[in-house]
């Protein structure tokens, strides 16, 4: 009764546009309001709360987007794109390309979405316009690519499920890794046949390629040499066992701050009071959210609703392939309406147990939970990649939607792949 009445309230409350941490929030307190006998008192939920925030392996968030927030300011995605811009401009659909391994390199220092697309779409889009693209198509493009940032570790959305299942975030980072390239590639095959049919202005592209070539090989790579070594450091350090994902964004923080301002001098100190308000305010958001989900998970555990849900789902699916079906459109569904982090921080602890019972592998499920969520990033009415492109490129979110729809497809079919073979999740986690 009381799981139902928690569910009927949370759809209105988000259907009437409420803020999702203050929903989870009231809906915490909620029984203790309905029955002031219901064991977890208003008390309990704050301290709840507090525990869930107090945790040594979610400090890589603040880090990752302190982190983000310095390059991005750097420009450091600028360098990486103009050394990529050497070897592919030239080719069919070579901005294009070059702007999905961009985002490809980029979200694996930034391990955000939104911050991927703010960073590499403020050069790619107006460039990719110039050569004689649509607007619209660049913008889509940039978003959807940025979507990978969720994906290619470090992956914030790992973390938090890392936090929520007790999993190892280093062996989810390294699940996310295939996946996040085959998703890469997909964009890619999908930008070459484009290409082939609406096609750039190939003088212009000619012109800005010779551009690229004339600044030579060695000074491109000279200028983007530590921009290209940073993925590198974050992601070595972690696989070598050299430092835990937390130890590794502390790391990513100090190195991005010492080649911005050492370096290629793109920063300066008086720079650093603004990149740490944006930072601050972007995690405020995420902690709230965080505390909040944590308190109202505790509450589904006080109601035993990962036992009703598990009991309902068995005895209505019997097989894992169903299930896996039935995930996998839920999750779509729910990423449509709500954030990536609340929905890993709630939907994890009811999820986990029943998937151990058909004997999915945590991990896997984990990786395709995120790429769910990802795709969320570029579906209306909640796309975040969205926003930030259509305010980048300066066009409506209609326009930005109808172009958005083949991309979106391109996704789901490497979803498939990824849920029908879970070897792409799983393979360089040996046995």
């Amino acid at each position: 009764m009381i799981i139902s009445l928690l569910l009927l309230a949370f759809i209105i409350l988000v259907i009437f546009g409420f803020p999702i941490a203050m929903v989870l929030l009231f809906l915490a307190v909620l029984p203790n309001l309905i029955n002031p006998w219901f064991p977890a008192d208003p008390q309990y939920i704050i301290r709840a709360m507090i525990s869930g925030v107090n945790s040594f392996p979610l400090m890589a968030v603040p880090m990752f987007i302190l982190s983000g927030h310095i390059m991005a300011k750097g420009k450091i995605s600028d360098k990486i794109f103009n050394f990529f811009s050497y070897f592919i401009a030239e080719k069919k659909a070579g901005i294009p390309i070059t702007c999905v391994v961009t985002c490809l390199f980029y979200g694996a220092i930034s391990g955000s979405g939104p911050a991927t697309v703010a960073a590499v779409g403020s050069m790619t889009i107006p460039l990719m316009e110039k050569i004689g693209y649509e607007k619209n198509y660049a913008a889509a493009l940039v978003a959807c690519a940025g979507g990978l940032g969720v994906i290619i570790p470090p992956s914030i959305p790992l973390i938090f499920y890392g936090q929520s299942s007790g999993l190892s975030v280093s062996d989810l980072f390294i699940g996310g890794i295939l996946p996040g390239l085959l998703l890469g590639f997909l964009l890619i095959i999908y930008a070459y046949f484009y290409d082939l049919k609406k096609g750039q202005d190939r003088k212009k592209l000619i012109i800005y390629s010779q551009e690229i070539k004339n600044r030579g090989l060695k000074n491109l790579f000279k200028e983007s040499f530590f921009a290209l070594l940073l993925p590198i450091i974050i992601l070595g350090s972690i696989y070598r066992g050299v430092a835990s994902p937390t130890e590794a964004a502390v790391i990513s923080v100090f190195y991005s701050l010492f080649i911005s301002i050492f370096i290629y001098k793109t920063i300066n100190l008086r720079d650093m009071k603004e990149v740490l308000i944006s930072s601050v305010s972007s995690y405020c958001n995420v902690l709230f959210i965080i505390a909040a989900a944590t308190g109202f998970a505790r509450i589904l555990t006080f109601l035993k609703a990962t036992e009703i849900v598990g009991n309902v789902i068995a005895s209505s699916i019997t097989s894992k392939v169903a299930l896996l079906i039935f995930i996998n459109i839920f999750l779509l569904l729910v990423g449509m309406v709500m954030d990536t982090t609340p929905a890993i921080l709630i939907l994890t602890p009811l999820f986990l147990p029943i998937i151990k019972t058909f004997s999915i592998d945590p991990i896997y499920f984990g990786v395709m939970m995120v790429v769910n969520l990802a795709i969320g990033f570029v579906t209306p009415p909640l796309g975040v990649n969205l926003f930030v492109a259509s305010s980048l490129a300066e066009v409506s979110l209609d326009q930005l939607i109808k172009r958005v729809i083949p991309f979106i497809g391109v996704f789901l079919f490497g979803l498939l792949l990824i849920t029908a073979f879970p070897q792409i999740s799983l393979l360089f986690l040996g046995d």
